[in-house]
């Protein structure tokens, strides 16, 4: 009996533990970095934002909370129940499981998988069918259209996601988050003989790649300027349009959950997940965790601003912009990422 609880009761509990812990974490980061967002995009617009509810609006995101929870959720005659109301429970859930093998410190991580971002990237693949589910079930026109761009518009980015990927595999030579992030402690930087700093991060080796995982990181979470899939001028609200109250919010919350964590997956594979800036005092006397929150941050900052003054593309601008630009830019990258290695094998050989 000691040996069962020892081996899976135990186990088992300390597991759902750091699970409760992580979501508790991550909605009230989310409930404020929502607030920031509008705060940025109130700033760039010379507004004042949220500036009611609490200090400086700090309990704006609480009270649209206990808006939507307390609102009657109204559901069309016409639509398939089951699957209208298990389409935004489709989308929150899958968004939050992704966040089970992201290490937020050296040894922070609830599941150190050795296929941690392949776990990521097929999880992140499902998301798509929350949002098809609940522009089909909606039996009406807009969702639909909402809900077929979305598919189109997920499946373009993440090929340019997956290649982008393979070349800090090529450089890493693990799936697992943890060693990506230990493996940007060397780099440019320290062979020029300089201190563990942040020269050393893939940034820098792989900067092309860089920039095309943001904006793709956009595309794929349906952010501005890329929000084809809800625009308000066309589509009203995409597949969102016959949702309310309680699964609206699911709906919302699995998107800004998606957002932050390609937030900190591009701090992982860019920005040296937990490492601190430059490895010397006083950097390296604060804990991993705080540079990793840090960096999560300072990369959503840069997708609110650009929600804030970049306009929306067309739909055949992003077409265009993730096959024709981002497909052969990343098919190239990943070809010359393999072939410098190669060849600094061969040298150093």
């Amino acid at each position: 009996m000691d040996s069962f609880f020892s081996i899976y009761v135990w186990p088992g509990l300390v597991i759902l533990f750091q699970s409760v812990l992580l979501l508790v974490v991550l909605l009230v980061l989310i409930a404020y970095l929502l607030y920031a967002d509008r705060k940025i995009w109130a700033a760039v617009q010379l507004r004042r934002g949220p500036n009611v509810v609490g200090p400086w609006g700090l309990l704006q995101s609480f009270a649209d909370l206990l808006k939507f929870v307390f609102k009657e959720p109204v559901i069309p005659s016409g639509a398939n129940k089951g699957v209208f109301l298990l389409a935004p429970l489709v989308a929150a859930v899958l968004a939050m499981t992704t966040w089970a093998v992201i290490p937020v410190d050296y040894g922070w991580v609830i599941a150190d998988i050795n296929v941690g971002i392949l776990f990521i990237f097929a999880i992140a693949s499902l998301e798509v069918y929350g949002v098809l589910m609940g522009g089909w079930a909606s039996n009406s026109k807009y969702p639909f259209l909402g809900a077929l761009r979305s598919a189109a518009q997920m499946v373009s980015y993440e090929v340019s996601i997956g290649f982008v990927i393979i070349t800090v595999l090529l450089c890493v030579g693990s799936l697992n988050l943890t060693h990506i992030v230990l493996a940007q402690e060397f780099g440019i930087g320290t062979w020029l003989g300089l201190p563990p700093s942040l020269l050393d991060w893939h940034w820098l080796a792989l900067f092309p790649m860089f920039i095309v995982f943001f904006i793709s990181a956009l595309a794929e979470t349906n952010r501005p300027p890329f929000d084809l899939v809800e625009a308000e001028s066309e589509l009203v609200a995409g597949h969102m349009i016959e949702y309310s109250s309680t699964p609206f919010l699911l709906f919302f919350l699995g998107e800004y959950v998606a957002i932050v964590m390609m937030c900190a997956l591009m701090t992982i594979l860019f920005l040296g997940g937990w490492l601190p800036p430059v490895d010397i005092a006083p950097f390296n006397w604060l804990p991993g965790v705080f540079w990793f929150v840090f960096k999560v941050v300072m990369v959503f900052f840069m997708f609110a601003l650009v929600k804030s003054f970049v306009p929306r593309f067309r739909y055949d601008q992003l077409m265009r912009l993730g096959w024709k630009v981002f497909l052969p830019l990343s098919l190239f990258m990943v070809v010359a990422t393999a072939t410098v290695l190669k060849l600094w094998e061969l040298l150093v050989a």
